[in-house]
């Protein structure tokens, strides 16, 4: 790795220090410089002054919302973000096959300096923008953060979320749509999941968002309608069948589209709904919503 500083962002209540330093002094080199996250900024002002204090790499050492954190402020810039996973979800260092669970191999990974630039996205909740690095929505994914038990998933990881599909599945009700793609007009639709992503892996190697790309300069969507245990049972196929196994097959090139799920991309979309849901921003939940617009901002990070 070229760069000669490096400014580490990390979460306190993921990881101890001492275990951290310590593997970071095995595996980097150079001025390393050290920001701790704190509940009121999750990494984005601490990033800021890493890149301002001339650091060419900014580590996210944390879960999701770190790395998003860390990604917003990262976006445009110079800098190139690595990732040190210490969540739950992990979700931008599993689509971009980052070692979990192996602090050196992490580090390893950055320490080789192999960078690609990938897209970010996006949205704009009452005049706030946020960024995502992998997808937000609602519906049954986002209403499945609300239901899962945080005992459990402190316990469990991300085998709690299956315990709470179920919940889900009986929480979401369906509601009207106004769609609008990039310069289009808008569409009036219903559904109950509406998820938007920059790539479209969750947990348990789930591809939700089977076309998506991270650096394709476009953002994907998937729109679940299903009304009824036959087309519960539909979306299930469509999920596990149909862009799932035999895309690992090779039988099909691009997602397939059902009666009850739809496949679409654009580089700008518009959402408003009838009624305010769950709403959830890389894994967080942050509240119900009643409108967004969403944008990608094509090639805005480097990362290892």
């Amino acid at each position: 790795m070229t760069a000669t500083k490096t400014g580490i962002i990390w979460n306190p209540s993921k990881i101890d220090e001492d275990v951290l330093k310590d593997a970071v002094s095995a595996s980097l080199e150079g001025d390393v410089q050290w920001w701790e996250t704190s509940e009121d900024d999750p990494g984005y002002g601490m990033a800021v002054e890493a890149v301002e204090a001339g650091c060419s790499t900014v580590i996210a050492v944390g879960g999701d919302g770190t790395v998003r954190a860390v990604s917003a402020a990262l976006a445009g810039t110079d800098a190139v973000l690595g990732i040190v996973p210490q969540g739950t979800g992990n979700l931008l260092a599993r689509n971009l096959e980052v070692p979990l669970d192996d602090i050196p191999a992490a580090l390893a990974r950055i320490s080789a300096g192999e960078e690609r630039t990938i897209d970010l996205g996006w949205v704009n909740i009452d005049g706030e923008e946020r960024a995502f690095a992998v997808m937000i929505g609602f519906g049954v994914d986002a209403q499945m953060l609300v239901e899962t038990d945080d005992d459990l998933k402190d316990r469990a990881g991300w085998l709690a979320y299956v315990e709470a599909m179920g919940r889900a599945m009986a929480g979401t009700e369906m509601t009207g749509i106004t769609l609008t793609l990039d310069d289009g007009d808008p569409s009036e639709l219903r559904g109950h999941t509406l998820l938007i992503g920059n790539c479209g892996m969750v947990q348990g190697s789930i591809r939700l968002l089977p076309d998506a790309k991270i650096d394709d300069g476009l953002l994907d969507l998937l729109l679940i309608s299903a009304d009824g245990a036959l087309q519960w049972l539909d979306t299930v196929k469509s999920v596990v069948w149909d862009n799932g196994i035999r895309r690992l097959l090779g039988r099909d090139e691009q997602a397939v589209s059902t009666e009850s799920t739809r496949h679409l991309t654009a580089e700008r979309i518009r959402v408003e709904l009838d009624a305010p849901l769950e709403f959830e921003i890389d894994g967080e939940e942050i509240g119900a919503v009643s409108s967004f617009e969403v944008r990608v901002q094509a090639g805005a990070l480097r990362v290892y």
